[in-house]
């Protein structure tokens, strides 16, 4: 069935008061920024969109005014919002879980060398105190004296 000249501009204005509102982030209740939601709007088939249908135009006008809208980081769909508010902060999740992940790895392993060296160094002061135990010229000292140094009276 064809359509009048008059259907056709009420169609084109619909489309366009539509596209205008999902441009502006005005977006229906279970509906997206997209083609099928901007055809629910003006009343019409998604189809008509589409290949040399009447308003193949208007799909590519709307598809190029929400690419430039995206290129200048203004998306007025606020999932699509959310989702890339989202994939950034995991992306900074991710950077700050490695830098995580590689000091906790450092640290480790700094573990290791400070109990390797402890281990190392009361193995020395039990050898040498073996050896000096075993040895008569070596002499004890007596226990240190605690001064207290007080008021002259």
């Amino acid at each position: 069935m064809r359509i009048t000249a008059a259907q056709r501009t009420e169609n084109e204005n619909r489309i366009r008061a539509s596209m205008d509102r999902l441009l502006r982030g005005e977006i229906p209740h279970g509906g997206k920024c997209d083609i099928k939601t901007l055809a629910r709007e003006a009343a019409l088939d998604r189809t008509a969109f589409y290949g040399t249908r009447p308003y193949a135009h208007l799909r590519e006008e709307f598809e190029r005014r929400l690419r430039s809208l995206h290129d200048a980081g203004d998306i007025p769909d606020p999932r699509d919002a959310q989702i890339e508010r989202l994939k950034t902060e995991i992306t900074k999740l991710k950077a700050r879980l490695a830098l995580s992940d590689s000091t906790v790895e450092e640290l480790n392993d700094f573990r290791i060398q400070a109990l390797a060296r402890l281990t190392a160094q009361h193995d020395e002061i039990v050898h040498l105190r073996a050896k000096a135990a075993g040895t008569a010229s070596v002499t004890q000292l007596p226990a240190a004296r605690t001064t207290v140094i007080g008021s002259c009276s």
